[in-house]
């Protein structure tokens, strides 16, 4: 049933601090065992530390606030095509096809947690934000898997026929 409308958006509440649905369904992405007010601490003490970091450097091309910063990473890291495999007369291809909206955004948002937990040895709030100040300057391990699912799309470029 691909396709379906649940409700899900319309029960979604904004983020208190700063009134954004983006960022409230960021800090449930980050949840972990129902846990939502340790996942908004981690996500506002990476705000923090990148607004600290924006009042000690003024970078070129950055917002100058911090949810500027993680709209800026979000939009960076966002995939635009993806392969899928699909079995064309017993063969298996990987067609690039394009990315819905919403997929995008839950991509990114994976893509970011998942860089973000893979280092270690640090809090989840430092590593979550050197994350998000990397994919907004197009650096970092989450921006890297999009560039590298970009070079498979387009390696694949040649059985695009085969999408739907």
């Amino acid at each position: 049933m691909a396709g379906r409308i649940t409700k899900s958006e319309d029960q979604l509440r904004p983020d208190p601090r700063y009134g954004d649905k983006v960022v409230s369904k960021f800090v449930n992405c980050i949840m972990l065992g129902g846990r939502k007010t340790a996942a908004e601490g981690c996500l506002y003490g990476a705000f923090d530390m990148i607004d600290g970091r924006l009042q000690k450097e003024r970078p070129e091309g950055l917002p100058a606030d911090a949810i500027g910063v993680f709209h800026q990473a979000l939009e960076n890291v966002k995939p635009n095509v993806e392969v899928r495999s699909k079995r064309v007369g017993g063969a298996n291809y990987q067609v690039p096809v394009p990315v819905t909206q919403r997929r995008r955004q839950s991509l990114a948002f994976r893509w970011i947690i998942q860089a973000a937990r893979s280092e270690k040895g640090r809090p989840m709030a430092q590593r979550l934000a050197k994350e998000l100040w990397d994919a907004a300057r197009n650096e970092g391990k989450a921006v890297s898997v999009r560039e590298q699912t970009h070079r498979m799309a387009e390696a694949n470029r040649a059985f695009a026929h085969f999408a739907r």
